[in-house]
């Protein structure tokens, strides 16, 4: 995060000269050690967030795939004169135990085109599919896989 700070501190800048950076390191310094005691964040933390990264970048790339051929999908269904489609409310329960890995779920499933979830509820979700082609292995999809291989890393 610290980094993070840094290279925000020297953008903002719009130039780097040794004055700049100097500032930028003991700003940074001071903001960073600022998060660590008011607002429960630490250095653990920070490698925690760089042991993810990888994973978060395959996520990433999934979330694509997945919104590419949700939206073929979903062409698929307006084009089609002879096919009608079944929306469907499904409810699936996911052991994710962190807020943040069932945020992005949720998201994720929101962001493909022709499903929206409904709602989150403890470990029980709801999502509204278009088709109900569409909710077949929402449980253990992708997303759901890669974000249990992250919250395995915490």
């Amino acid at each position: 995060m610290y980094l993070i700070f840094l290279s925000f501190w020297i953008m903002l800048n719009g130039r780097f000269t040794w004055e700049i950076f100097l500032f930028g390191l003991a700003i940074s310094a001071a903001v960073y050690f600022f998060i660590c005691r008011f607002m429960d964040y630490s250095l653990r933390k920070d490698f925690l967030l760089y042991k993810n990264t990888g994973l978060f970048l395959t996520f990433l790339g999934v979330l694509v795939k997945e919104i590419a051929k949700a939206n073929l999908n979903v062409l698929r269904l307006i084009l089609s004169q002879k096919y009608r489609p079944e929306p469907a409310l499904v409810y699936f329960k996911t052991d994710l135990k962190s807020s943040i890995c069932k945020v992005l779920l949720a998201n994720s499933i929101t962001l493909t085109p022709g499903t929206i979830t409904v709602s989150v509820e403890g470990n029980e979700f709801c999502v509204h599919c278009l088709d109900k082609d569409m909710a077949e292995g929402i449980e253990e999809s992708d997303f759901v896989r890669l974000l249990r291989k992250m919250e395995a890393g915490r």
